[in-house]
């Protein structure tokens, strides 16, 4: 018999790609990899073996096929990224090392994919390519830590443990893992742009009516989401998608320039919003926070709803 089907990502945040191609076939293979005992972290490195060697397919830039296999191999490695957290999930055996191990897999992939695009076109353009593409591959760091911050930062919507106010919560000991998994978050959070007094504010909420704690939740899952809808164009999804497309149609340079350009102004656009958009959210919690019978009304039918 199979599992209970697995703790996916919330829906009503995915972008379409995941939500109808990539997670349905990684929450098939989890049931798969359960049953057979595989490791999640094995899942986590055999998708990033995938990735490394799109990045050899994609070295032979000139060929349709190898972009086209390159391609693929990607797709691959999205599946295995994705049911690498559906496994831990759905075993018990998520971690912070796990978590550490998912992320370093997602940059050697496309650490690999990148240098192999960069050897191919510092053969037929010179060494100038190089420059560039580092650029673009910082850009990519930068664009990806706040993406991925934004998505842990929305968990605080559903009390689980990718949230700054559930890890401060639930903090474990100093192990290697753990000072590396702070040390991870910090690093987004540089990035991030958000308000730190959201967390402080729902905290606070939460505490003074636990009766109504779904329903707090559920109003600020409501007002966030279609934002992070948005912040998925900076999602590996789209990058995959465009470099197969560069590639297929000869011109990969095309993509290190958008990296650079185009997705770095839709970051900066994507903060200034996002700051904006944690403003307003802050700014209701603010005119909420008296326990008046007009907000205990408010509060019992956003619970009936959820209810």
């Amino acid at each position: 018999m199979d599992h209970p089907d697995p703790v996916r990502r919330t829906s009503e945040i995915e972008e379409l790609t995941n939500l109808h191609v990539i997670h349905p076939i990684s929450a098939w293979l989890t049931q798969r990899f359960a049953r057979l005992g595989v490791a999640p972290n094995a899942v986590s490195l055999g998708g990033m073996l995938a990735g490394i060697m799109a990045g050899v397919a994609y070295h032979r830039d000139h060929d349709p096929r190898c972009a086209v296999a390159g391609f693929v191999l990607m797709v691959v490695w999205h599946v295995m990224d994705g049911a690498d957290g559906q496994l831990a999930r759905l075993t018990g055996k998520q971690s912070h090392t796990g978590k550490i191990l998912d992320g370093i897999c997602d940059y050697v992939t496309f650490i690999a994919v990148y240098t192999g695009l960069a050897l191919a076109l510092a053969r037929d353009h010179g060494g100038w390519v190089w420059p560039v593409i580092l650029l673009a591959g910082f850009c990519h760091a930068v664009q990806s830590a706040a993406y991925e911050r934004q998505r842990q930062d929305y968990f605080r919507g559903w009390g689980r443990g990718g949230s700054p106010l559930a890890r401060s919560v639930a903090r474990s000991g100093q192990r290697a893992g753990d000072l590396l998994f702070g040390l991870y978050n910090r690093i987004e959070a540089m990035t991030a742009g958000g308000d730190s007094r959201l967390d402080r504010r729902l905290s606070a909420m939460m505490a003074a009516h636990p009766d109504h704690v779904d329903a707090i939740r559920q109003h600020y899952r409501q007002a966030a989401a279609p934002l992070l809808r948005r912040w998925s164009i900076l999602s590996a999804n789209y990058r995959t998608i465009g470099i197969f497309l560069c590639v297929f149609l000869g011109v990969p340079m095309a993509y290190f320039y958008f990296e650079i350009i185009g997705l770095t102004l839709v970051l900066l656009l994507l903060l200034a919003r996002q700051r904006a958009c944690d403003r307003a959210i802050l700014a209701e919690l603010d005119s909420m926070a008296c326990p008046s019978d007009a907000y205990r009304g408010e509060l019992s039918l956003v619970a009936d709803t959820v209810s």
